[in-house]
């Protein structure tokens, strides 16, 4: 029952953010389900409130499967705990707290109060997976950073000159466009942008409730008014952090186009740009290179998540450029190393996803 909540809560996916993921399961004492919901933003109504709806009567004496700890607090919802204890509900099953201040611990508190009883663990780690985002998002004020590379069996992302479509067959370059549905933002350096002109659009052909900000960091400001990113702007919003030294003229003609630029300074300080996104609740960043991001987000401890596509060609070449540029490791032991590692395959090429391994003092 509790993989069911985390089944309709995956449906609200692009649905929710700057919210969490949440399903919830009515189940009577016959382990019969009477009840479904899962939350999307901007309906409004909570996952708890929905499936009680659809249980109605049958919620006496019930229990609820919810993939995220209820709120106590008026929101812009009444409370759930008060609708489970107002519908008779005798148990609560939940697999992990809310982080969010004004939740975490008192919805739970509230429904054991009410002599509910609550039942915390199962699935937790599925549950704090599916919620990884906002969870992160809750703690730090940042977005949750998710780097994705698409490389060559020799770890090159392009010839030596500079071609890289295709790498990745077609099956993996749709999972891509799944994973930019599920993010806020997309991020590529200046670079990506000058030589492969994207339009890093999500064209998974899924709703969702807020456009994909389109984001770009480059020392200069050399992104072209031309380019597809300043030419599509009424389709997406387009962000791009710069130096200060910026030419007037092209600054003027990007913003003419409805692109946003952001100054700053001498140097480009990547941790403030990460904290800037997050002002603007912004809750997850997907990052696509190029190789100079790549490696200053990893340098300076900023990257949450890493996904590498792996096809299976070797383009070889001392020019061609690596996934991964800046100095690099200079032993094995300052390498960054990955956790909770998962393999998938997509078609010929393969999917690794990972997380850096938390250093001393991180």
């Amino acid at each position: 029952m509790m993989r069911r909540a985390l089944e309709l809560a995956v449906r609200g996916v692009g649905l929710v953010s700057p919210g969490p993921l949440v399903g919830c399961v009515i189940v009577n004492d016959r382990q019969q389900i009477v009840g479904e919901g899962f939350y999307v933003y901007d309906e409004v109504k909570h996952a708890e409130t929905i499936a009680l709806e659809h249980a109605a009567e049958a919620a006496q004496g019930a229990t609820a499967y919810i993939s995220l700890e209820p709120h106590a607090h008026q929101g812009r919802t009444p409370p759930c705990t008060n609708a489970l204890i107002e519908a008779g509900v005798k148990r609560v099953i939940a697999p992990i707290e809310d982080p969010n201040p004004k939740v975490s611990g008192r919805g739970f508190a509230h429904l054991r109060a009410a002599g509910i009883e609550v039942c915390t663990g199962l699935l937790e780690e599925e549950a704090t997976q599916l919620n990884e985002a906002y969870i992160h998002f809750m703690r730090t004020g940042r977005p949750f950073v998710h780097l994705k590379m698409a490389v060559s069996l020799d770890g090159k992302v392009a010839t030596a000159t500079g071609e890289s479509r295709w790498i990745t067959g077609e099956p993996a370059r749709a999972r891509a466009h799944e994973m930019r549905h599920q993010y806020d933002a997309i991020m590529v350096g200046g670079g990506t942008v000058r030589v492969d002109d994207p339009l890093l659009t999500d064209r998974s052909g899924k709703l969702r409730r807020r456009p994909l900000v389109r984001v770009v960091i480059e020392h200069y400001l050399r992104t072209r008014p031309q380019s597809q990113l300043a030419q599509t702007t009424d389709a997406a919003p387009v962000i791009i952090f710069a130096c200060e030294d910026a030419d007037n003229d092209s600054l003027d003609a990007l913003r003419a186009r409805g692109v946003e630029v952001v100054a700053q300074g001498s140097a480009l300080d990547l941790a403030s740009i990460v904290d800037h996104l997050g002002k603007r609740s912004l809750q997850s960043v997907l990052v696509e290179g190029g190789p100079s991001l790549a490696a200053l987000l990893l340098e300076g401890g900023l990257v949450d998540k890493v996904t590498f596509f792996v096809a299976p060609m070797i383009i070889g070449g001392q020019d061609a450029p690596s996934a991964i540029a800046g100095a690099g490791a200079e032993k094995i032991a300052e390498a960054v190393k990955l956790e909770r590692i998962e393999v998938r395959q997509h078609g010929d090429d393969i999917e690794i996803t990972g997380y850096p391994q938390k250093q001393s003092g991180q």
